[in-house]
């Protein structure tokens, strides 16, 4: 079984240049935790990808802040108000850049077998350089054992 047979097409995107808060409500209006990132003409070239968790991490302290003042580096107050900073950011500040992706006629069990060396739940499938859909584990688990079982 394929990968064009179980994925997801037409998905949700997001571009480059787009904010935080814009890429955060839609992953949270359609209950996705993550989003293709294209490139800002039409092209629907994959430039990355943008989880529900990039999108919290600039708020909380870094490692060396933490060792350098532990009583105020956990202010969730101040992390609080500077959620509407964060939520200024670009998509293309945060996102992870050129991700792990497979193509549509890629075998549904190797494309899982990424999933589980990267703890992945979910990768875009791209063909000719060009976003197709995503697949899911969700995905796979229906073809594997509901479609073809």
């Amino acid at each position: 079984m394929k990968v064009s047979e179980v994925m997801s097409r037409g998905s949700l995107t997001c571009k480059a240049g787009d904010t935080l808060h814009d890429a955060t409500q839609k992953m949270v209006m359609r209950r996705c935790g993550s989003l293709p990132v294209v490139a800002d003409d039409d092209e629907n070239k994959l430039l990355g990808i943008i989880t529900i968790r990039d999108t919290m991490l600039p708020l909380y302290p870094n490692f060396g802040e933490y060792i350098h003042d532990a009583k105020t580096a956990r202010d969730f107050e101040d992390m609080e108000e500077n959620y509407k900073r964060v939520m200024c950011m670009k998509v293309k500040e945060v996102m992870t850049p050129d991700p792990m992706t497979v193509e549509s006629e890629t075998p549904i069990l190797k494309a899982a077998s990424f999933m589980g060396l990267k703890n992945l739940r979910r990768i875009p499938v791209v063909d000719d350089g060009k976003l197709s859909g995503m697949v899911s584990i969700g995905d796979i688990n229906r073809g594997m054992f509901i479609q073809h079982g």
